[in-house]
């Protein structure tokens, strides 16, 4: 599982992030930051890959993208 952070703060909403996304995952959202923007926020977090391209593409430095491993989950091992 992926985990995308946007830091909302530092978010101007310049737009490089949606416009560059290959999956159209990305999108303005409805709130304002303090500084009078409205931040990106992910459509569906399932349907991110984790490329990083949003966060290449962000001058602002915004976005921190995990892998997640949950408790339990089964890994498959090839051999």
């Amino acid at each position: 599982m992926i985990r995308l952070t946007v830091r909302e703060d530092r978010c101007k909403a310049c737009g490089l992030c949606i416009g560059h996304c290959p999956k159209k995952n990305l999108r303005p959202s409805a709130a304002m930051n303090e500084a009078g923007y409205h931040p990106v926020e992910q459509v569906d977090p399932k349907e991110c890959t984790g490329c990083g391209i949003c966060a290449v593409m962000c001058p602002d430095v915004c976005f921190t993208i995990e892998k997640v491993t949950l408790v339990g989950e089964r890994k498959e091992v090839k051999q």
